[in-house]
């Protein structure tokens, strides 16, 4: 039997109002919010300034789907929560996403299929990616009213698990798999993305990090030459070549420093342990901790001697001491430590909220270039989520 049949439903009344149920709305959609979403894309105009970093060699007089809107639509799914293309199949006929894009709900011509998504995510080539990764530079840049006077920027790398035989894919001993490391820049005082860089499993050297980092203020720079810049990392970029550069460059670096024998041995900090493990021990404290400084340098430094900041915690399970190199001349040893750097634990929320919520180690793709495009295209809508909130 084909036809259908009403099923009654008695719902009880509600303050003598009665209440009806039935099926005969039409088409409705379930993400009234990427309205809102599309209202902040239209704002800040990422699918338009990406899509210019493409080249577009179809013939326009054919096109039904111009590379804006094709973008567009994949960030909107993505923030909504779609995050695989082929979501875009059903997608393309939803009357709020029709409306996002301009289109009427009862349009014949919907959005973009899901083999469109997937070929745009493959086009671009290596010279356009690096301009897109600059656009969303400008993005960062532009977000701000006004030049800032001064700005932190946190660096991390995060790992990302690969699904099969991915270039760039690389073994990990410490994460026990294969996998990319890619690297994230954020703002974290203020939430706001700066950069997504997908890179191998390994562990990035001093001079690749220096060459990342030097693009990255190079490109800031261009937008803000006065602002006071910082740069905040964990012990991974506490290396000679990024530092040199910030040094050279006038920019400040908070990074995080493995202890070493030299380290446990200076007299300075030897001294302002045994002090802190004597205090601890003769008031019954559970737990003591306290601060200190040295002037320090490394043998891959050279003659180069650099402030080296202690955090010195005794308890009843031992003396633990962890070490910050800055070149950050103001400020007490405290202030640098439990203020400046600790608080780069911040950006690790807005790695796991870019990766949980925008599903950004969906980098599936074969080719590195197809993952770091969709890399890209999870920090766009990473940005409208921010802009609404």
């Amino acid at each position: 039997m084909l036809d259908d049949s009403v099923v009654p439903f008695g719902f009880p009344a509600i303050c003598r109002k009665k209440v009806t149920a039935a099926f005969d709305g039409g088409r409705l959609t379930s993400d009234g919010g990427v309205l809102l979403l599309a209202q902040a894309e239209r704002r800040m105009g990422i699918a338009g300034r990406l899509a210019d970093c493409i080249a577009d060699p179809r013939d326009q007089s054919r096109v039904v789907h111009g590379l804006g809107d094709i973008l567009q639509a994949r960030m909107l799914a993505i923030a909504c929560g779609y995050e695989d293309a082929d979501d875009l199949d059903t997608l393309r006929h939803d009357p709020g996403f029709k409306l996002a894009a301009g289109k009427l709900p009862g349009a014949a011509v919907g959005l973009a299929s899901q083999p469109t998504m997937s070929r745009w995510e493959n086009a671009p080539t290596t010279r356009e990616l690096v301009r897109m990764m600059g656009v969303m530079v400008d993005i960062y840049c532009a977000s701000y009213p006004a030049p800032p006077t001064a700005v932190t920027l946190d660096i991390d790398e995060t790992v990302d698990v690969v699904h099969g035989g991915q270039q760039l894919s690389f073994w990990n001993g410490h994460y026990g798999t294969r996998c990319f490391l890619p690297i994230h820049v954020y703002d974290t005082a203020t939430g706001r993305p700066v950069a997504m860089l997908l890179r191998t499993g390994k562990t990035p050297s001093g001079a690749e990090m220096a060459g990342h980092v030097r693009r990255l203020i190079r490109r800031i720079k261009k937008h803000w030459p006065r602002t006071r810049i910082t740069l905040r990392g964990d012990g991974h970029y506490g290396r000679p070549e990024i530092m040199a550069w910030c040094e050279a460059n006038t920019v400040d670096y908070v990074f995080g420093l493995p202890g070493n024998r030299m380290l446990h041995a200076d007299p300075v900090i030897v001294g302002s342990a045994d002090a802190v493990c004597v205090d601890r021990a003769t008031r019954g404290w559970p737990v003591l901790r306290r601060y200190g400084e040295t002037r320090y340098a490394a043998k891959s430094w050279g003659k180069t001697q650099r402030r080296v900041v202690a955090r010195i915690e005794a308890s009843t399970m031992g003396l633990d001491i962890r070490f910050v190199v800055t070149s950050l001349k103001d400020g007490t040893p405290e202030r640098v430590y439990d203020t400046l750097y600790c608080s780069r634990g911040q950006a690790e929320n807005l790695i796991k909220m870019h990766k949980s919520q925008l599903a950004s180690d969906r980098t599936s793709c074969r080719s590195a270039n197809a993952n770091q495009m969709r890399l890209i295209l999870h920090t766009a809508a990473y940005w409208l989520l921010w802009t609404v909130r």
